[in-house]
């Protein structure tokens, strides 16, 4: 895997097995219960050049075994998530496990697999009967290039014939993704960083701590901001994380949350009726998260990036918003502003 070192697997008997020149023979002496498959192998004493070399040869009869191991296309289980976590450590993306963990709890994924090794994912997370948010499409550097991208995609566009597809696209998956008749409608802003400056929050006695009998109506809430009933999906959410609501004359306008997630802590999703709410919002989370890494991801179009950015938490990023078939749409005043995170939408 590019970028993260081979381990090392120290060969313990190692005067036993300089008695062999026999790559069988050392196979059969260093299997996957002690050393893991990939693994350099290393003497505890110094070897023979003909021991190196039956030792390299070992390692390249492995690695040529892997390669041309047949790739299966399988849905995506609890089993796989290690494998998958370290797909998303190649791509420098900051998922730890429990984010892994929570993304499968509240979808479905398929996951490409060779000798035993996840190459591949795509997760769903489907909206009420109509609507579909795809994300964490990933394929090893190793195993792009083969058309393995293309057959995952394409496995994941079966799984949801019918539905109306979402996603936010990196630069890398535009031109595979247009081909498949996605076409672009917006940009989403990455913006992150240490929150070194301590944030105060509004002072509005509009805005007070979510209970769980205010549940309903903030998936009501997140339902007109988004145009799609997304119920488990914010039941979730708020469970993970914390929950605050603007309140006003008896009814929830608004309401954002922050929770663990990557490096730190994300704030979203923030849905309200206003830019003024949505800030209001945003702050009394940020007033809780001094001195934490924040990441939040916006909208271009609502014009939230430079007040970010004045927080101290710059723009590390962008991705293009996508569509496949018809794009949901908000009700009344209500708007998403924050994205629970890039593949939720």
């Amino acid at each position: 895997m590019p970028g993260i070192p081979r381990p090392i697997c120290t060969i313990w008997h190692a005067e036993e097995l300089h008695k062999t020149n026999n790559t069988a023979d050392l196979k059969a002496q260093n299997s996957s219960e002690i050393c893991p498959p990939g693994a350099t192998l290393r003497s505890d004493v110094n070897p023979t050049l003909d021991q190196l070399t039956a030792l390299h040869l070992m390692a390249f009869e492995h690695d040529r075994d892997i390669v041309s191991a047949p790739i299966e296309l399988m849905e995506l289980e609890t089993r796989h998530l290690p494998g998958a976590l370290k797909l998303s450590q190649e791509m420098a993306w900051p998922y730890r496990q429990e984010d892994w963990e929570f993304a499968l709890m509240v979808g479905n994924g398929l996951v490409l697999e060779r000798a035993g090794q996840v190459i591949g994912t795509a997760m769903s997370w489907n909206y009420g009967q109509s609507y579909t948010s795809v994300g964490m499409i990933i394929v090893t550097g190793s195993a792009q290039g083969g058309g393995n991208g293309a057959r995952l995609f394409d496995g994941l566009l079966e799984a949801t014939h019918g539905r109306n597809l979402l996603l936010n696209s990196t630069e890398e998956g535009l031109a595979l993704y247009k081909r498949r008749g996605f076409t672009a409608w917006g940009t989403v802003l990455q913006h992150q960083g240490s929150l070194a400056v301590a944030v105060t929050r509004s002072t509005s006695d509009d805005i007070r701590q979510a209970t769980a009998s205010d549940l309903a109506a903030i998936q009501a809430f997140d339902e007109r901001a988004t145009g799609m009933p997304r119920l488990a999906m914010v039941a979730a959410l708020a469970d993970v994380g914390n929950a605050l609501v603007i309140e006003r004359r008896g009814r929830i306008a608004g309401y954002a949350v922050a929770r663990r997630f990557g490096r730190g802590y994300v704030v979203g999703p923030c849905a309200a009726e206003s830019d003024h709410d949505a800030r209001l919002l945003i702050l009394a989370q940020l007033s809780k998260l001094h001195n934490q890494f924040v990441r939040i991801d916006v909208y271009a179009e609502d014009g939230l990036g430079d007040w970010l950015a004045s927080l101290g938490l710059q723009r590390s990023g962008t991705a293009t918003a996508m569509v496949k078939g018809q794009r949901p749409v908000a009700e009344g005043p209500a708007h998403m502003y924050a994205l629970a995170n890039q593949s939720f939408t």
